[in-house]
């Protein structure tokens, strides 16, 4: 399989291929090593069910419907299990099977997700605590392209505005991605690989070796995906192949249980083609590094310091001549290039207090600065000849505090405040690269700033109560909350696609933040045979955000709006080693000021499914049916896509099954789009003229996929 979709110079995944050299060298050895694992409050990434099953000589179970609420208005799990459909490409493909998120999809892979109908900035994506951003004004490469969610231990969702911990403007929830620090009792060598192989040419390799002992550690993973044009049900050939790879390595001290200090560095590159956009991503080269710092225990009021580090950088080329054969149009008018890149450095620090025996305080502060630049070119011209030209900083700094309050036994208030100060500079060029469809950037000449400065203050309060009798087993817990945010207007909402234009109405001169107030509300309930959670929430947005189309060109502008829906699962066992499982998910929105839907709402979807786990086998069946979607703005949307009609409803059937061959070597195999489905997406791009689409044309999925995927555990 070439590792090379276009002429340009290949992306390389040497370091991947190397890791899996050694990997499959040292595999003898290795097998021999032992360790303890407990003693820690941060256990090594083997703690998870993944590890665990594997080492009863049992797989993992396949993530079939959405995976369940474990906290109040929280979601953590182990994003390496296998899950159906086919294992994610990127962190957005990852996070649909999460009840009530969505992704804006283009044909392949990097997808933007999407959560209750939100996404930009009110979704924050953090990696291991850092800020990561995209660089393209389109959001071609959104945050969630560079993360691979193989390649982490644990991922958290926060729903709604519920915590004020992890940055600013967090209206719709906080995504987390983390790396657990491995612990070693003894000195060891441990880790995992998998290998997918699966229709359109798909094949992907991850590796996660680490090594250490008591007091040090280091440890690295990498991964390679590889995607060629898919077919959708009707057999027709879709835009969409993709080759990507990442590596990250860290090294820890440990002097003694309660403390760490760990250094990180990672990098990774791709290209993607698009059928939804009129260029295709031929770079997204990511350099990442980090320190942290963490001590717990240090006395009776201070449980525990934490301090980080990062400075990321997101260095993306779009084009239309190196991943498709150049055609005229979508006002491109020759072939063209646009590299655009982010600076993305930050910082945080908290403390968590034990003010008494029944109050926690978690307090700290935290400060990210970001600055984007661009340069354009032309095969003749290339832009690699061409200094970079900045068109975009800003910095903020959030103090916030988020307190926990132990009533009694079985109740708790949660509350947190935040202040956010925040400042955005526009550097405008006297001329730019005219023809890239508001991408290409200041290009040429001397440039003037503009400042904006704003403070913006948040919060939530939370109450949460277990209901009488809860055992290990036996638990029911309810809890209630409401938050506040106000969120300052993102890189994309303020400059690009030359919102800042006077042509455009000067977004960033008028543009307001966004404020919003929800409600949120749930219940969780396990016992024996049953597993069940449900949330809802409901929100008033003062100054939504809206992006407008219908002009022919783009512009933003506030509206009121209200939003509402739920989540649901379910979960119980049938017999030996059977469970049925169903989850769904409904979101309303509404755009008071025109009267009218709010743009870009996901559709009503429902998950059903079966599955078994019984000794080495697993299996599972998932029926996922969404429905029509008839809530639609013509013409209204935001920086990736936009309404343009009704859609409608489908239902995609799919299976898996599995077998533990020994407790280190597991199959798990698996046909998405069984019966052959030609479908779409509501949260779609218009298919690209140059690809022979017509007009308002959704991009169709994938038709039936066959994939299987291998994992190899040792240790």
């Amino acid at each position: 399989m070439p590792f090379s979709l276009s002429p340009r110079a290949p992306v390389r995944p040497r370091p991947i291929m190397l890791a899996s050299l050694c990997l499959l060298a040292t595999h003898a050895v290795l097998a021999q090593s032992t360790d303890a694992e407990a003693g820690r409050e941060h256990a090594s990434y083997h703690s998870h069910d993944h590890d665990r099953a594997n080492r009863s000589g049992q797989l993992a179970e396949v993530v079939i419907t959405a995976t369940p609420e474990t906290a109040p208005g929280t979601v953590v799990t182990d994003p390496r299990r296998p899950r159906q459909p086919m294992p994610a490409s990127d962190a957005a493909d990852y996070l649909k099977t999460i009840a009530g998120f969505s992704a804006i999809r283009s044909g392949g892979s990097n997808s933007d997700p999407v959560f209750r109908g939100q996404f930009g900035s009110r979704l924050p994506i953090l990696a291991n605590g850092a800020t990561l951003l995209g660089a393209c004004p389109a959001r071609m490469d959104s945050p969630s392209s560079y993360l691979s969610p193989d390649t982490f231990d644990e991922l958290v969702v926060t729903k709604g505005p519920q915590t004020v911990l992890w940055g600013p403007g967090a209206s719709a929830g906080v995504v987390r991605f983390e790396r657990k620090p491995p612990v070693f009792e003894a000195p060891g060598v441990r880790g995992r690989a998998s290998v997918l192989g699966a229709s359109a040419g798909r094949n992907d390799q991850v590796v996660d070796v680490s090594a250490g002992n008591r007091q040090i550690y280091g440890r690295l993973t990498a991964n390679r995906s590889h995607g060629q044009d898919y077919r959708d049900g009707n057999g027709r050939k879709v835009p969409s192949s993709w080759d990507k790879w990442n590596v990250d390595a860290s090294l820890g001290v440990t002097p003694d249980p309660r403390t760490l200090l760990e250094l990180s560095a990672g990098a990774g590159d791709g290209e993607a083609r698009y059928g939804g956009r009129g260029m295709d991503g031929s770079q997204f080269k990511r350099r990442s590094l980090g320190l942290r710092f963490e001590k717990k225990e240090i006395s009776t009021l201070l449980a525990k310091v934490e301090a980080q580090l990062y400075a990321n950088h997101a260095d993306h080329v779009m084009d239309n001549y190196s991943l498709r054969t150049f055609t005229p149009g979508s006002g491109m008018s020759m072939p063209m290039a646009s590299n655009p890149d982010r600076r993305t450095r930050g910082g945080r620090a908290s403390a968590t207090l034990r003010l008494a025996q029944d109050w926690l305080l978690e307090a700290g502060v935290d400060h990210t600065r970001s600055r984007h630049s661009a340069r354009s070119g032309s095969p003749s011209a290339p832009y690699s000849s061409k200094p970079r030209v900045r068109d975009f900083e800003s910095t903020n700094t959030g103090l916030f505090g988020e307190l926990t309050w132990h009533a009694s036994e079985a109740q708790r208030v949660i509350g947190g405040l935040r202040m956010d100060r925040t400042r955005a500079t526009r550097y405008a060029a006297t001329s730019s690269m005219g023809g890239m469809g508001g991408m290409g950037g200041a290009s040429t000449g001397m440039s003037v700033a503009t400042k904006r400065n704003d403070s913006l203050p948040s919060g939530f309060l939370r109450w949460e109560r277990d209901l009488a009798d809860q055992t290990a087993a036996n638990a029911t817990t309810v809890y209630a909350g409401i938050g506040y945010v106000e969120r300052f207007p993102d890189y994309w909402e303020l400059v690009s696609p030359g919102n800042s234009a006077a042509a455009s109405g000067n977004a960033y001169a008028w543009l307001q933040p966004e404020r919003t107030t929800q409600i949120d509300i749930g219940i969780q309930h396990r016992s024996d045979d049953w597993q069940a959670w449900a949330s809802a929430y409901a929100g008033q947005v003062r100054d939504y955000i809206l992006f407008d189309y219908r002009s022919g060109s783009s512009m933003v502008r506030n509206v009121d709006a209200r939003t509402a829906g739920l989540e649901l699962g379910l979960q119980r066992r049938i017999g030996a080693g059977w469970s049925a499982q169903g989850s769904l998910a409904y979101i309303w929105a509404r755009n008071r000021t025109d009267s009218q839907p709010l743009p870009q709402t996901p559709p009503l979807e429902l998950r059903l499914g079966a599955s078994y786990e019984q000794g080495p086998w697993t299996g599972g069946l998932l029926w996922r049916v969404v429905a029509a979607q008839h809530r639609h703005a013509d013409g209204l949307g935001n920086v990736v896509g936009q309404d343009f009609g009704p859609s409608a409803g489908f239902g995609v059937l799919s299976l898996n099954i599995g077998h533990a061959i020994s407790p280190r070597i597991g199959l798990t195999a698996g046909i998405d789009n069984l019966l052959d489905k030609t479908y779409a997406e509501h949260l779609n791009l218009a298919g690209n003229a140059g690809f022979g689409y017509a007009g308002s044309t959704r991009i169709n999925e994938p038709g039936r996929t066959v994939w299987v995927r291998a994992d190899i555990r040792f240790d």
